[in-house]
């Protein structure tokens, strides 16, 4: 694939980085049969103005009756500050407000679903900052309940509750015959960066049906949390159900663990295993669980914030293999699909280029998921910490991977100027690929989502672009996109969400 850095990683100016992407991608898409075939229209953009969005957008169900599926999302103000416009569900068919719930602080996470209230509609329970977790019905918006209700940040840290994470929708624990729920708890974002006297996070049980936690336990490190769990059998016979979670952070060493559910139930991750570990750097993006080797188990594909994607097997837990780049730090979680053949799971990521917070350019990387050997680089955009996904978009019957790019224009006074873009790898044809036209804005870290909304059998890609040019970080309003593919294509979307099509880490065939 083109090169935009040389082997030394001596990056171009942004200016001619920018210019350099849109001229290759105009030639190659009139060039190449198949990527010509990627062709999309905007079906509708909805704009939320003064507010921004770390979260991804996810498909709920269809929310309103009137057959396609409706699209929600978390949302937010600064750090710290109350939002009337907390969680957004929006029609997928329009592009329209259901509705809308508040929110004293950022909901950053991306919303599990279940039918809660048992009324054939799914309902929403997302996360966020200051102890942020709630469930919501489904057609109405209707709070069900709400884990800390009427506090402010400081009393949710006094009673030791700190940011939540995604949760994961787990069989029933209480025996009130609705499913329940595992979310991780941590991070306190007011310790400053280097400062390791910070609250111990803990992975916790939580009722569905009423948000009363059945069962918790503080991480065997005592070492903050970031990480959204993931929870799998890892074999179709297995008797336990496997729980892998992670510590540390930007600056905080950590680990990757490996628990059973069981050991949450009674308490005690004292017996984790240990997968991995970083003396300076911890584990932040969730994991990914695929059989890489083919022996029916699912194996651990992880991220570590220093620089390296490792893989373990779901079998005996020890290293497949390990990929260590130098001078980098990975924020984003990773994507799997048979990029370059029918015969092979292959592993999509994104790394940053630098130490944070002097993070500015970024590395993706084609992994053969077998051997671990780098199949391709390149380095396309600045910083963002929004995952790939896997989907076809070019209707020729294999995934093509999807990622958001924000472009940076470097100005006079050293500041940057950004505009986005949606990019579509054709690894098979060594090609890219712009879906829609490039955006005044950016986008941080919130991950496109891509299926079929109305059953129409054409590709639907969900996508956020914020509106402030000239800062990443701008709380300035953002814009929800729908495209449509122009083309039909019956195959499935392998990798189509942040944390996978099921929402739960878990790539399946």
């Amino acid at each position: 694939m083109t090169q935009f850095t040389n082997r030394n990683n001596q990056v171009v100016p942004a200016i001619l980085l920018t210019t350099s992407i849109i001229l290759l991608f105009a030639i190659g898409c009139q060039s190449d049969p198949d990527t010509a075939g990627a062709s999309f229209e905007k079906i509708w953009e909805r704009q939320f103005p003064e507010l921004s969005t770390h979260s991804s957008p996810r498909a709920a169900a269809d929310l309103n009756g009137d057959g396609v599926t409706d699209i929600v999302l978390g949302s937010g103000m600064e750090e710290m500050a109350s939002t009337p416009t907390g969680i957004i569900a929006v029609s997928g068919a329009s592009g329209d407000t259901l509705w809308t719930y508040p929110a004293r602080d950022q909901v950053f996470g991306s919303p599990a679903f279940l039918d809660i209230t048992q009324d054939g509609i799914n309902d929403i329970v997302i996360n966020g900052r200051a102890g942020i977790l709630i469930a919501v019905e489904g057609s109405t918006g209707s709070v069900i309940w709400e884990f800390l209700p009427d506090v402010t940040f400081d009393e949710a840290r006094d009673m030791g509750i700190y940011n939540f994470y995604n949760p994961q929708v787990i069989p029933d624990q209480n025996s009130d015959g609705l499913p329940d729920l595992l979310v991780a708890n941590g991070g306190d974002y007011t310790v400053p960066p280097y400062d390791e006297n910070r609250p111990a996070g803990k992975l916790m049980i939580i009722s569905a049906a009423d948000g009363d936690v059945i069962a918790e336990a503080t991480v065997p490190d005592h070492k903050e949390t970031y990480m959204s769990a993931v929870v799998a059998k890892l074999h179709e016979t297995d008797g336990n159900t496997s729980v892998i979670y992670g510590t540390g952070g930007e600056t905080i060493g950590g680990s990757l663990y490996l628990a059973m559910l069981e050991d949450i139930i009674n308490e005690d991750l004292s017996g984790s295993i240990v997968l991995a570990s970083g003396d300076e750097k911890g584990f932040i993006a969730p994991p990914l669980l695929a059989d890489l080797n083919g022996d029916g188990y699912l194996d651990i594909t992880a991220n570590a914030v220093d620089g390296r994607t490792l893989a373990f097997s779901g079998k005996d837990y020890s290293r497949l293999w390990s990929v260590e780049i130098n001078n980098t730090e990975v924020y984003s979680s990773l994507s799997a699909g048979p990029y370059t053949t029918d015969s092979r799971i292959d592993i999509f990521t994104t790394y940053s280029i630098g130490t944070w917070p002097d993070l500015r350019d970024n590395l993706q990387l084609l992994i053969n998921g077998t051997t671990g050997e780098v199949l391709s680089q390149d380095t396309l955009g600045v910083f963002q910490t929004a995952s790939p996904i896997a989907t076809d978009l070019s209707g020729n019957g294999y995934p093509e991977s999807l990622l958001s790019v924000n472009v940076g224009y470097e100005q006079f006074d050293g500041s940057y100027h950004y505009n986005h873009m949606l990019v579509g790898n054709d690894f098979r044809h060594n090609r890219q690929f712009i879906l829609d036209d490039l955006q005044p804005g950016a986008n941080l870290s919130s991950t496109p989502w891509a299926g079929d909304l109305d059953g129409n059998e054409q590709l639907d890609i969900i996508y956020v672009v914020t509106h402030d040019q000239n800062d990443i970080f701008g709380v300035n309003g953002f814009t929800l996109y729908r495209l449509q593919a122009r083309h039909s294509t019956t195959t499935d979307t392998p990798w189509g969400s942040y944390m996978g099509s099921g929402y739960d880490g878990v790539f399946r065939e």
